[in-house]
């Protein structure tokens, strides 16, 4: 189990998307939840997305003011997705 960092719910880690970080300012989406690295997730909802973005959710997981790059890469992929 898993927590969104959107909407702060539980959820199997296979329903969730994980995103990690390969370093101090490198992120990317984890398509396989294998990468050897710190991990954080998020719904499968748009809205997950919008109130991460809003409340902060992944910089304060990662501790980190750079993923705001994510974002647009996190977008793309929920259009696809959805």
């Amino acid at each position: 189990m898993r927590k969104c960092v959107g909407c702060g719910k539980m959820f199997d880690k296979k329903n969730l998307i994980r995103i990690a970080k390969i370093s101090p300012n490198k992120f990317c989406i984890d398509h396989t939840g294998k990468i050897n690295s710190r991990g954080s997730y998020l719904c499968k909802s748009m809205e997950c997305l919008r109130k991460s973005k809003k409340k902060k959710g992944f910089e304060r997981s990662f501790k980190s003011k750079s993923i705001c790059v994510i974002y647009k890469e996190l977008e793309d992929e929920f259009k696809k997705i959805l």
